[in-house]
């Protein structure tokens, strides 16, 4: 099994970047582990901490569009270049805690993403050197207040709502290129989406680049590199579960705010 780094709250407050152990212990790193954060002699066990969102990033830069079936559901065209949008960072909390419903939507709808975790001050840079600027891997819910996208026609508030960035549970260094994404509604045992992550229009590498051209990216930023075929709606009560081989599943449930 890949290194699950996560970063977790103990009893008192205090929040520690760390590895997931076999045993659920978490081993505490002295830094975050993209700012070479190196093991410290304190192990928390599971009673003695909660999983946190994997890291607390200073922007989250987004890719609209960025599969062709879900461009068509959508009734448009595959962008000619990256369509990118911010979120703001408010809007992550963990797995396992609640996306609050709110009541100036009345359409919102799961979109179920891989999230790239940046690792290293990002500015300018080729696809290439890009590939040695992400450091790790990890699952996202876009969720979407899909009405007010179209009625807005920008979609800061449509994907702005606190909760409205489910993500984790943990980073994994290393991702096979081909590895499926499924996103599951109340445990239904057919995934509404599913596809592998190598069918994105712009993979990764391509996308870091484009935004670098653009803004800077930091240490433990996040871009979010868009979601399948197979989008559709959640209501109050309702559980989602988002899952990419070799990563993990990422879980919420849906409440009214």
């Amino acid at each position: 099994m890949a290194q699950r780094y996560v970063r977790v709250q103990n009893q008192e407050g205090q929040i520690y970047y760390g590895l997931l152990q076999l045993s659920l212990n978490v081993q505490v790193l002295d830094a975050p582990p993209w700012l070479q954060g190196q093991p410290t002699d304190l192990t928390l066990t599971p009673e003695n901490y909660q999983i946190m969102a994997p890291c607390a990033p200073s922007k989250i830069v987004a890719v609209g569009k960025n599969y062709a079936d879900h461009a068509a559901e959508m009734g448009t065209p595959v962008p000619s270049e990256p369509l990118i949008f911010l979120k703001p960072p408010t809007s992550i909390i963990p797995s396992e805690t609640e996306i609050k419903y709110p009541p100036h939507s009345q359409r919102v709808d799961y979109e179920g993403e891989l999230a790239v975790v940046i690792g290293d001050r990002t500015f300018d840079c080729t696809p290439e050197e890009a590939q040695t600027k992400i450091w790790g891997y990890t699952i996202a819910n876009d969720v979407t207040a899909r009405d007010l996208q179209k009625r807005d026609g920008q979609w800061t508030r449509a994907k702005g709502f606190d909760t409205f960035c489910p993500l984790g549970p943990w980073i994994v260094r290393e991702l096979n290129p081909g590895a499926r994404l499924q996103t599951f509604l109340n445990d239904g045992p057919n995934p509404v989406q599913s596809t592998c992550i190598d069918q994105m229009v712009f993979p990764p590498d391509f996308l870091v680049s484009y935004i670098s051209q653009v803004m800077t990216l930091l240490p433990g930023d996040l871009v979010l590199t868009g979601t399948p075929f197979g989008v559709g709606p959640i209501l109050v009560g309702d559980r989602v579960r988002i899952e990419i081989e070799g990563i993990g599943r990422l879980e919420n449930i849906v409440a009214a705010r």
